[in-house]
């Protein structure tokens, strides 16, 4: 894998050098001018940008996708990244850049083990991951509290307060200079019962609900839900895929696949080809495991990044690599593969996997809180992991941001305003007869064919 040089790195020399230029930069684009959201004459309507943006994705999972965005306003901003990262090209760049999660949101937070077997608390959706400035990152996570809090049951004033609460934490992280993690030993609260509820689960009990057991083999459950019946094709491609992958593995028996079924999942990535994969594990029926193998077609923020990219071999090793930097300890079992001209991440699907239900906040603010605490740390540890990457800012540089007071106000600005652009976009989309039948609420067969 070749690296391209960020242009920056190539005339500096040492950590103070690296300082100075950022403060130079921050002259010349004053962070005041990060604030008051305000959309361009030109911009782009947004529903002609989703439907340019799924052009490629399955048409018949469509339907699925944009009911789904239709809910709420918060899952419309989940499905919507490429409008937010179009919207963000318009704004000036931070001097201070991250390995970037790239879709950082509430809902893209959750749990998962470590090789180990320890249920750890972190950041775990990086199909849109790249190199970004770090006010992209945060402005969408901002954006995504501002935009959440009314499916939460929660006012303004105090979604305003639970930013400022993440930003505490986020800056007080980055001070300390240190990449920790959290597990259920350091969680307090909400984090804390979900970790604690991890303990309960066992694999047989989750291959239950996913499986049901046809003349005494374990088969997939294909309920429309989470898993659809894969296409013949498909499914002789992974069925001789996973053939090729086991071959090469020190356990072969392990990777014996049973049964392939087109996987659904999520908002953002709904649409791509994507599958879930029942193999023989450590033996039937309660060894079993199941697999994720999910193309990866590119990050939504690139075709708006002017900064020099890695070059990654693959859009998967893309995914997987940032991946293992920003995580504090990544999945056992993830992997980039490549299936003719697709690349794919193939990882487990874990009993011990989940995320964060807010609703159940039951109208105590506190918890609200303390999940915004953890979420800020988080953010903040993958972001000093990550440091000193292929472009990423130092550890140095961090602590200088978060030493500095002056960005914050433009930014939460800059996210309020943006809030109400995704309200507004969600009720263009909802209505908009491009998408949906004004008379049945379908959507419309145009769109699925195009």
């Amino acid at each position: 894998m070749s690296i391209v040089p960020a242009q920056r790195q190539e005339t500096l020399h040492s950590v103070a050098e690296r300082i100075q230029e950022g403060r130079d930069l921050r002259r010349a684009v004053p962070r005041s001018q990060h604030a008051a959201w305000s959309p361009p004459v030109k911009r782009a309507d947004p529903v002609q940008v989703l439907i340019e943006t799924d052009r490629d994705r399955i048409a018949e999972l469509l339907p699925i996708r944009y009911h789904r965005m239709q809910q709420s306003p918060f899952t419309f901003l989940r499905g919507a990244a490429t409008i937010m990262a179009a919207d963000l090209a318009g704004t000036p760049t931070s001097g201070v850049m991250v390995q970037a999660c790239g879709d950082c949101h509430l809902a893209n937070f959750g749990t998962y083990a470590t090789p180990e077997g320890t249920p750890v608390f972190d950041i775990n959706d990086f199909d849109e991951a790249a190199l970004a400035p770090s006010t992209w990152e945060l402005a969408r996570f901002l954006t995504s509290v501002l935009v959440g809090a009314k499916t939460l049951g929660v006012n303004h004033s105090e979604a305003i307060a639970l930013c400022h609460c993440f930003l505490d934490s986020y800056t007080a992280a980055l001070q300390d200079g240190k990449a920790r993690w959290l597990e259920r030993a350091t969680a307090k609260g909400m984090v804390k019962n979900l970790l604690s509820g991890l303990k309960k689960r066992s694999r047989p009990e989750f291959l239950d609900n996913r499986t049901k057991f046809q003349h005494g083999k374990r088969m997939l459950r294909l309920d429309d839900k989470l898993a659809l019946l894969a296409a013949e094709a498909d499914y002789k491609k992974v069925m001789l895929f996973m053939a090729d992958f086991a071959a090469c593995q020190p356990n072969p028996k392990f990777f014996k696949v049973l049964d392939v079924a087109r996987r659904i999942a999520g908002a953002g990535s709904l649409g791509t080809e994507r599958y879930v994969i029942l193999v023989e594990g450590t033996g039937s029926p309660a060894g079993n495991y199941l697999l994720d193998l999910k193309h990866e077609p590119g990050s939504a923020l690139m075709p708006y990044l002017t900064l020099p990219q890695p070059e990654w071999d693959t859009e998967a090793e893309r995914v997987v690599s940032i991946q293992r930097r920003v995580q504090a300890i990544s999945p056992a079992f993830l992997n980039a593969v490549q299936i003719g001209e697709r690349s794919y991440v193939m990882r487990e699907l874990l009993p011990d996997s989940d995320r964060l239900h807010l609703e159940l906040w039951n109208g105590k603010l506190r918890r609200l809180e303390n999940v915004m605490h953890a979420m800020g740390k988080v953010m903040a540890w993958g972001h000093l992991r990550s440091s000193g990457r292929q472009g990423s800012a130092i550890a140095d540089e961090w602590i200088a941001f978060a030493a500095r007071s002056d960005w914050r106000s433009p930014l939460l600005e800059y996210a309020d305003g943006y809030a109400r652009q995704v309200v507004t976009d969600w009720n263009e989309f909802r209505e908009s007869p491009l998408i949906f039948d004004p008379l049945d609420g379908s959507v419309n067969k145009s769109v699925v064919a195009a």
